[in-house]
This record gives C-alpha cells, structure tokens and sequence, in this order.
C-alpha cells in the first residue's frame, strides 16, 4: 500500500476512534493544582514562573533559524520553504510561555482557551514541518493552514463547549494525539532527507515525560516534600522538547 494512503487511513481511524467515542468532560478539579504558594507577591508562583523555559525555547529556535538561513550557515534546509512551518512552532512556543504564566496567575477555563490555542499551533507548525520534509514540501505547506486552523478551532470549541454546559474535549485530544501517534509512523513510512531523523522521537518521548508529570501533579508534590509539583515540571520537560527541535535543526544535515 502507498504511504500516503497509509497516513491518510491512519489520520482518518484516529479521528475516528475519538470523535465515536463519548464527549469527555474536564474534570472539574483541573485548575485546582498542589503548588500554590505565592511568591514575591506572584501567585501559584512556581507553576506560573516555570513557563520561562518556554519564552526562551522558543526564542532560541528563532535565533537557531536566523542562523541557519544566513548566506554563511550551515545547510539545515534543502528547500528555504521549509522553514515557514519552524518559524511558527518556535513563535508558538514563545507564546505558550506568556500564555501559560497568564493562565497560571488565576486558573480558569477563559485563560486556559488561549493557553492551549498557542499549544495547538505548536504541534500543527511541527507536524507540518515533519510532513514537508518527508512528504513534500509543497504538500506540507498547503496544510499548513487548514491543520493550524482545526488545532485552533479544536480548542475554542471546547471553551465553547464550556460555555454551553457540556464541555468536550475529544477535538483537543486529537490536537495531542496527531504529533504523538503520526509522527512515528510518518518516520517509518517515509524515507528521511536529512540526519538525525531519530530527533523527532526524543521529542515525541519528552512531551509525554511532561503529560505524566501534568498527571501526576500532587504525586510529584509529595515525593518532593511539597518543594515543586509535577506541573511545573511539565513545563520544563515540554519546553526542554522545543529545546530538542532547535537543537535538531542546528546539527543535522541533508542525507
């Protein structure tokens, strides 16, 4: 079977699986957190400062991109287009870090909308940019728009959702679901054009360190004798995987 029928029939059973499944609320507990100490006068201080690592992630892959497109750097980009799809991931992640400490500093649904919709351009841009690299970049960059508007929609269509009384979170979990489930099988089905190809797994592997630590919020406050949350740590590990996409792009090379 071709690969692009493979991808496709892939990304078609996922969407699938979760839109037959039932709504899925949002525990009514998700915006109360086990750190909320106040520190020098910033609440929920820890989980709101810990969103740093993002800001500079993201300004660094920038910086990495600045270089990398230089007349003198290294060739990271076999086609210049390719680096429409980066240049948005890195400013999404930047964004995420505002976004984050925002929705950090009075937890509840309205924030936690655009807290998401920053994520939700993040894995579109960074899967895109994966799809033009090994698919094509003509493809890629023709989805580059319609996937950034579906994450996009997904979250403000759970906030809608909120509003109505029924919150469903089955489209923001697919948002997830997409970088962690195709991205694997993206790599396997295509041939690479550049080094280094393995990367993207690392990245794939620390998002979800960070879901687990997001899960295990309070379990982590205990063990650590109520000195960080697992929340917060989330935010460094996921940042620390933006890292990883920087630093991909400065070390690889075409095949």
């Amino acid at each position: 079977m071709k690969p692009h029928l493979v991808l496709a029939g892939s990304a078609a059973a996922l969407a699938a699986l979760v839109f037959l499944a039932p709504p899925v609320a949002q525990p009514l507990i998700y915006h109360d957190f086990a750190d909320r100490r106040t520190c020098f006068g910033i609440p929920n201080c820890l989980d709101t400062a810990s969103n740093m690592p993002f800001v500079l992630a993201g300004a660094y892959g920038l910086h990495c991109l600045r270089i990398l497109s230089g007349a003198a750097g290294p060739r990271a980009f076999i086609d210049a287009r390719e680096t429409v799809p980066y240049a948005l991931f890195f400013l999404a992640v930047v964004l995420i870090g505002f976004a984050s400490a925002w929705y950090h500093l009075a937890p509840d649904n309205a924030r936690l909308a655009w807290d998401r919709a920053a994520m939700a351009l993040a894995f579109m841009a960074w899967f895109v940019a994966l799809l033009a690299e090994r698919v094509g970049v003509k493809a890629g960059l023709m989805l580059l728009a319609p996937l950034c508007a579906a994450g996009l929609g997904a979250v403000f269509y759970w906030s809608w959702s909120e509003t109505q009384g029924a919150g469903d979170l089955r489209p923001w979990l697919l948002v997830q679901l997409v970088p962690i489930l195709l991205v694997p099988l993206l790599l396997w089905l295509y041939p690479p054009r550049y080094s280094r190809g393995r990367d993207a797994l690392a990245v794939v592997g620390l998002y979800l360190v960070a879901l687990l630590l997001h899960v295990g919020d309070r379990a982590v406050f205990a063990l650590t004798g109520g000195a960080v949350g697992g929340h917060a740590l989330k935010h460094i590990v996921a940042a620390l995987a933006a890292w990883k996409v920087a630093r991909h792009l400065l070390r690889r090379r075409p095949a």
